[in-house]
Parts: structure tokens; sequence; C-alpha cells
């Protein structure tokens, strides 16, 4: 899965570059997105982030690529490899400025681990 989106004024930080914590807010709702696709009917919430480390800094203007591919299923949690793209106004690459894993983990009602079901349409092991 893919999605894209503009880095605008009110996503910098005192510095005028994208805020970090910005940037992973969008990976875990893009990743979240791509679970819940697979995962239709199932409470998913992110129970983990690999580590964190940015890249490059990324200025106004940029198109971000977020790049979203299931990774590893176990029996109540599914983990997707992102990865983000940035391209700078005025340039015509991209260059990779974040990856990470982000883990999410079914849940019933009362917040207690359930297994997955298969996924929708897709293999259920990676």
């Amino acid at each position: 899965m893919e999605n894209y989106t503009l880095v605008l004024t009110e996503h910098l930080n005192h510095n005028g570059k994208l805020f970090g914590g910005q940037l992973l807010k969008w990976v875990d709702e893009f990743a979240w997105i791509a679970a819940i696709s697979d995962y239709r009917h199932s409470i998913l919430v992110t129970r983990a982030m690999e580590k964190i480390e940015f890249k490059k800094t990324v200025v106004p203007g940029s198109v971000l690529r977020f790049s979203i591919r299931r990774s590893h299923t176990g029996t109540t949690s599914v983990t997707y490899a992102v990865e983000v793209y940035a391209r700078e106004p005025d340039h015509d690459g991209e260059e990779l400025i974040f990856s990470n894993l982000v883990t999410f983990c079914a849940v019933d009602a009362e917040g207690k681990k359930t297994p997955l079901p298969a996924p929708e349409g897709k293999p259920a092991v990676c």
C-alpha cells in the first residue's frame, strides 16, 4: 500500500523543518490503515515501533511517499514495514528519509489480546 502527503507549514517545528512527531503520527496512521485493510473485522492497537531514527530533515513543500507492506504475522499481532521517501520542491528524485517496523496487536472489546483472523483475501503467513 502507498500513501502520499504534503508537508505544510503546520507540520513544521521551530526550525522550519518537519516535526518528527508529525512523521511518527503519519507512519502509525498509514500503517494502521494498511493493517485494518487486511484485518477489517479486528480491533487493532499499536503495540510497538522499532528503533526510531530520522535520516534526513524534510523541508516544507516536500511530498512524502509512504510505502507499507506486511512483513510478519503472528498469532495475535502483525508487523508492517514502513519506508518514507521525500521529494523536495523543484527536485526530480526522492530520497529515503525514514524506515520502521510497526506492530499491531488484535484485542477484544475489553482490550485483551485475541487471535488474528486470516487477512482479507491474502495469505495468512508472510
